[in-house]
């Protein structure tokens, strides 16, 4: 048995020695460090952000509906519930914004309005209060709301009193009844950025969000609305219990929606609920796919690179390890001892992994992990003391003559397995480089300097058709006052934010098909919007102030538009027609439109697709427009007027919050956040791999010069100069490097068709990007083996002899 004192001894000595030998240790706690640290923080995102379940008891049992989407009519949803059998009870729920008021605090708010079922279906307690139940769920119940945690501490600063306060939403007044859990993010989402301020019953859903046209949306089949979540039942699979309800379904359209011709019912199809409606996978998945494949070679990375440090230092430790045996030291005491260092080694870089991991904070919502990291500590530590131990045993298998001659097997196999790997690295992250460069020289078609954007949207109680239209025109009057504000136009939908507005395009001639709509993008706008954004008008005339309610419908097209649906045509003066309901529940004019103007194209949604033919009406002559956000271009820095748009909107009404004010530039750089970090990561984890690359270069080559010493040293005493003995080690170093390099390519170019998607502009075989990566991992592996060459240049030939 090994004594504590005994145990102390190691420890003791395995410090001092560590000591002793700084490079080592730094470089190999380093890589330790960086491997378990990066790989913790980013799997615990990905483990947050694609695998994290909604925060209710068993949410494993959870299924989601779906059939052309994941929203059905709320009849719809009654009478699946009614009829169903095979799954639990059936919740349905509503995700939407509102203007929520408390006391003279006004904001906009996410809400879910949901069925009376809603909390018991789920399982969850309030942690203060009551939940919802189906008695809040009728035409004769009081408005109630449970809250949730963050808006608790936001508003009520956490105080008990918060229960039985009222508070309007929209406008409608409700009374708060409870108090959500703190780690609760609703059925939506398992975000905590999704989670639900408010939530309140779908029976006054028509009243906190009405239709524009004021029908009752609850009780239209047509208006599918709602999300349908349910628990899966112990002893019916969901296959039999997928068919049931499909059955159900069918039966419900046919009765219920009007027959299209040629037209098939949308099968339903059970998902997994337990992480909500999850639209975090369409957005997340490819980026943390490709993020924790890198994640994974660094890793191995830094186990290769510790598995050559090892290597390397058992080379030099040889002659030590030899001589202990030589005086009587047994096998199982030199592991012991190589062993409590490999493991201190493993602990002191686990540790400040760790410490990083906690401590360095990310841009994604994530949770530290303490399995993610206790299974990327443990491979890095394992690596460590078999890398550590094996040669150290093996050296004490020979002699002292010939523990020199025992080589570590694999050795260059690693250090070629690092550069492979690194090569990967380092194209992805030029790919995204270049793909970044080539997003920021985009010209979307219109300009970004000086602008300011802020939103407004009226609730529809008190601005019905009509008085909403109005109040926007008042306010954009008010806005243009402000001083510094050269121009300002409206728009429905800001560009480059993500969303994008299409309606049914009939230009004057075509017949009007139910069945086969033409949808085009479009936008409501104010009539000094082209002058505002700087897109020129190429054909006809720009919005002007006779185009009023009164005036008749007039809009513009982009050159797009006119190219596809006005081919070898002259547009200006013909007609179309639109979609009466569109956008965010606005409602658009009924009368033909005519085409006064063409201008240039510009880009929509986004900096990284093709600007869409589009058209553009006057927010004026609608009939209603409820959403707009201002454009206001300013004589000098867009942001000092803030304050005064916010007093405008104050003055115009004190119960409207002013919404997402952000300069253009700053929505830009929000539209390239994700590719921005994206290529940041990925070079960093390129410069990392670069830098272990280096080290294990570096350290296979001067493994391989310490176990040719007596061979240099001939070489030498025959006759070689030192320029040859470095050629000759620089030559191995190249032919391993290109052979690795090769296998890095070649495994990029497999990689590419995961990385397509997420790159703009270039292709995932670029032979620049392939070109400048080989190049530099060739020079890096050069350099890293200029020393060792030096090294073994400078044996003497007598003293190696001797030695050996």
């Amino acid at each position: 048995m090994v004594s504590i004192e005994g145990l102390r001894q190691d420890v003791r000595y395995a410090a001092r020695v560590l000591r002793k030998d700084r490079g080592f240790t730094i470089v190999a706690v380093t890589s330790l460090a960086l491997a378990i640290g990066a790989n913790t923080t980013i799997f615990s995102v990905a483990k947050t952000l694609l695998y994290e379940r909604l925060a209710v008891p068993a949410a494993a049992d959870l299924r989601l509906l779906a059939w052309r989407g994941t929203e059905f009519s709320y009849p719809m949803y009654e009478q699946l519930r009614a009829h169903n059998q095979v799954l639990g009870d059936l919740l349905a729920f509503h995700v939407t914004g509102v203007n929520a008021t408390v006391g003279n605090d006004v904001q906009r708010v996410l809400i879910h309005e949901v069925s009376g079922n809603y909390y018991s279906v789920l399982g969850v307690r309030p942690q203060l209060g009551r939940p919802l139940t189906p008695s809040d769920d009728t035409a004769a119940s009081k408005p109630v709301a449970v809250i949730s945690d963050e808006f608790w501490l936001r508003e009520f600063a956490r105080s008990p009193a918060a229960l039985g306060r009222s508070m309007r939403l929209n406008d409608v007044p409700v009374t708060i009844v409870g108090v959500n859990p703190g780690n609760f993010t609703g059925a939506e989402s398992t975000l905590a950025a999704q989670t639900p301020s408010v939530i309140v019953t779908l029976s006054i859903a028509t009243l906190v969000t009405p239709s524009s046209d004021r029908r009752n949306w609850l009780a239209d089949p047509a208006a599918q609305a709602v999300s349908v979540l349910g628990r899966a039942q112990p002893n019916i699979s969901d296959s039999a219990a997928q068919a049931a309800l499909d059955t159900q379904l069918s039966a419900i359209v046919r009765d219920t929606l009007p027959a299209r011709v040629g037209g098939e019912i949308p099968r339903l199809v059970l998902r997994d609920g337990s992480r909500g409606l999850f639209r975090q996978r369409q957005m997340f998945a490819t980026p943390i796919s490709a993020l924790m494949i890198f994640l994974g070679v660094v890793l191995l990375l830094a186990c290769a690179n510790v598995a050559t440090l090892m290597l390397a230092r058992a080379a030099r430790r040889h002659r030590e390890m030899s001589v202990r045996v030589a005086l009587g030291a047994g096998r199982g005491r030199i592991a012991r001892q190589v062993l409590v260092e490999s493991l201190l080694l493993a602990v002191t870089g686990g540790a400040i992994g760790l410490s990083m991991a906690v401590a360095v904070p990310t841009p994604f919502p994530a949770r530290f992990d303490i399995k993610v990291f206790l299974f990327t500590a443990l491979i890095t530590i394992v690596t460590g003391v078999v890398f550590g131990v094996a040669p150290a045993l093996a050296a004490t298998r020979a002699g002292i003559g010939e523990g020199m001659k025992r080589q570590a097997a694999g050795g260059k196999a690693l250090v070629g397995f690092q550069i492979a790997l690194s090569t990967l690295l380092v194209i992805a992250a030029g790919l995204f480089i270049r793909s970044l460069a080539g997003l920021n020289a985009v010209d979307p078609g219109f300009r970004t300097d000086h602008l300011l954007l802020a939103q407004v949207v009226l609730p529809q109680n008190r601005y019905p058709a009509g008085a909403n239209v109005a109040f926007h025109q008042r306010l954009e009057r008010a806005i243009a006052d402000i001083p510094g504000v050269t121009s300002v136009s409206p728009a429905e939908v800001a560009y480059l934010s993500g969303d994008t507005l299409t309606t049914n395009f009939v230009p004057q001639g075509d017949e009007i098909d139910p069945n086969r709509p033409r949808p085009e993008a479009y936008n409501a706008v104010g009539i000094r919007f082209f002058e505002t954004l700087g897109v020129p008008i190429v054909a006809g005339r720009a919005f002007e102030s006779r185009d009023t309610t009164s005036s008749p419908a007039v809009g513009i097209i982009n050159q797009s538009l006119a190219k596809r649906r006005f081919t070898n045509q002259d547009p200006i003066g013909k007609t179309f027609l639109v979609n009466v309901h569109a956008g965010y529940g606005d409602i658009l004019t009924s009368r033909p439109i005519e085409i006064v103007g063409v201008c240039a194209d510009t880009l929509y949604a986004d900096l990284d697709g093709l600007a869409p033919p589009q058209f553009f009406v006057p927010y004026a002559q609608q009939t209603q427009i409820r959403r707009l956000t201002y454009q206001i271009r300013t004589e000098t820095n867009p942001e000092a007027i803030v304050a005064a748009v916010g007093r405008v909107v104050h003055t115009a009404d004190p119960e409207l919050p002013l919404v997402n004010v952000r300069t253009q530039q700053e929505q830009i750089d929000a539209d390239l956040r994700d590719e921005r970090l994206f290529v940041t990561l990925t070079s960093g984890f390129g410069m990392l791999a670069l830098a272990l690359a280096a080290v294990g270069i570096y350290g296979v080559m001067a493994y391989s010069v310490a176990r040719r010493t007596k061979e240099i040293g001939i070489r030498l005493a025959l006759g070689a100069v030192p320029p040859q003995v470095v050629t000759m080690v620089l030559r191995e170093a190249s032919w391993l490097s290109a052979m690795a390099v090769a296998i890095g390519i070649a495994a990029s170019l497999v990689l590419g068709r995961l990385l397509e998607s997420m790159l703009f502009g270039i292709a995932p075989d670029d032979p620049a990007t392939l070109c400048g990566a080989a190049i530099l991992l060739m020079t890096v592996a050069l350099a890293a083996s200029w020393i060792p060459a030096r090294r073994a240049a400078s044996v003497q030939p007598m003293d190696a002899l001797r030695g050996e």
